[in-house]
């Protein structure tokens, strides 16, 4: 199964960044506040990162701040589109499925919904 992580980024301003691996790399996101049962948050969608932030906690190169691992796991993909992306978290903190959706606006915005285990 694929893998993601969620990293605590102390960059001005504060931010969770989402790791989704897929093909080598880590598709990945910005979110303006941790994901969490019920709420939706301000996403944007950012560069492809390297495997190695799967399990990096510490500084980033380039005076970027540093990150700390708040959650990760492995996940499936639900969905895959051009402005939608859905995938079921198995995760330390997530466990349910997490959708990134571009709205009309053309903003990104990130929705989780927990299992009801």
């Amino acid at each position: 199964m694929p893998r993601f992580a969620v990293l605590q980024h102390d960059r001005p301003p504060l931010h969770w960044d989402v790791f989704l691996e897929q093909d080598g790399v880590l598709r990945s996101w910005r979110l303006a506040a941790p994901p969490q049962a019920g709420a939706v948050v301000d996403a944007e969608p950012a560069l492809d990162h390297r495997l190695a932030y799967l399990e990096y906690e510490g500084p980033v190169s380039g005076g970027r701040g540093s990150v700390t691992r708040w959650d990760g796991g492995t996940f499936e993909w639900k969905a895959q589109e051009a402005d939608r992306v859905v995938v079921y978290l198995a995760g330390y903190r997530l466990r349910g499925v997490f959708q990134l959706e571009r709205c009309a606006a053309g903003a990104w915005r990130g929705c989780f919904t927990a299992d009801s285990e």
